[in-house]
């Protein structure tokens, strides 16, 4: 595992050092952080565009980067992911997530988005990245509860388009060597285990269709977010470390009641502040030989954004495990022999 990584997106401002990737990179790099993950939204931050004509560009940025002590962990696409497929119920909503020409063309914005990820897979390549972060959009997020229930064949035609819009994308992103990592995450269409799995067989088992792990999304849904881990392991290409809590209600549950983040029983908290076991995540990660970074997103409700960027470098430090080359009680073991086994079994 690699790490500690930081996702730069909470973390851009008008002011420096926040405005500049060169401002943040030094900000990072000074809290101890090793990596970066890169939003791709913003062209003076970094231009997407450019990263995928020109190598020469990728390589200063990396050069940059290298200076200071930072590697790139991923380049993020998630605002352009949502956007690629979204349901028409989020048409005004979005208006402000793709450029202002699109912000009354919905299916512009989405055709825009498109081409965005096809940019962000030559980019990645040309950057010698592995492996690519974003999310795969909301066509049926409407529906996720519904009542009544939907229409037979909705949830199965949505998972048929999603794939549809995706796959030439993942072929994009396969032609680059690059794996897609998609944020497990409430609204978006693949927002549990299950979804995954629906999406992943639509797509015939693609092999760079990937997981982003980030566990507060599992514990403000409740689920197994360890136990995760051993199903998909296999699949986990990318981590975000980030806390939570749920406190129980009578008043409201995992939906949040409409509230506000402070008000609702599930919400995002620092590092060390919520409830999420990550000595136990680290452990099953470890063991199941996880190769890539582990990088602090930031999204607490309650705490100022820099003292949780200065607690996350040491937290995710102390939490990374080098796996041990050898069993503890491999000298209690000798050689096999055959007839010391069959004595020891009576036979």
């Amino acid at each position: 595992m690699k790490g500690p990584g930081i996702f730069l997106i909470q973390f851009l401002g008008p002011e420096p050092p926040h405005d500049t990737l060169e401002g943040l990179a030094g900000w990072a790099a000074g809290l101890g952080f090793k990596g970066v993950q890169l939003p791709t939204f913003r062209k003076d931050i970094f231009n997407l565009e450019q990263a995928a004509q020109s190598k020469g560009y990728c390589d200063d940025i990396k050069g940059m980067l290298a200076d200071k002590g930072l590697e790139i962990s991923e380049l993020s696409t998630h605002r352009q992911g949502h956007i690629c497929a979204f349901n028409p119920a989020f048409n005004d909503i979005l208006r402000s997530f793709g450029p202002p020409e699109f912000a009354d063309d919905p299916e512009g914005r989405k055709q825009w988005a498109r081409r965005q990820l096809l940019l962000a897979a030559k980019a990645a390549a040309n950057l010698g990245l592995k492996t690519h972060a974003s999310f795969c959009g909301n066509l049926l997020w409407p529906y996720f509860y519904p009542y009544p229930p939907p229409p037979r064949g909705l949830i199965d035609d949505g998972f048929t388009e999603l794939a549809r819009i995706w796959r030439p994308i993942l072929d994009a992103f396969d032609d680059a060597g690059v794996d897609v990592c998609f944020e497990i995450h409430p609204g978006e269409d693949v927002h549990d285990g299950v979804t995954f799995e629906m999406f992943l067989d639509k797509l015939r088992g693609h092999p760079r269709c990937n997981i982003l792990y980030d566990p507060s999304h599992m514990l403000l849904q409740q689920m197994d977010y360890v136990g995760f881990i051993d199903i998909y392991h296999e699949r986990i290409k990318a981590f975000h470390v980030k806390d939570a809590e749920f406190i129980p209600s009578a008043r409201c549950g995992v939906y949040g009641g409409f509230q506000r983040w402070g008000n609702r029983p599930g919400r995002f908290r620092s590092l060390g502040d919520g409830q999420i076991d990550f000595g136990a995540i680290f452990s099953r990660l470890a063991f199941h030989g996880y190769p890539g970074w582990a990088v602090l997103e930031w999204e607490c409700y309650l705490k100022r954004s820099e003292d949780g960027a200065r607690e996350a470098a040491p937290f995710i430090s102390r939490h990374m495990i080098q796996v041990t080359r050898q069993a503890f009680d491999a000298f209690m073991t000798d050689k096999a022999d055959p007839q010391i086994n069959r004595r020891l079994l009576g036979i």
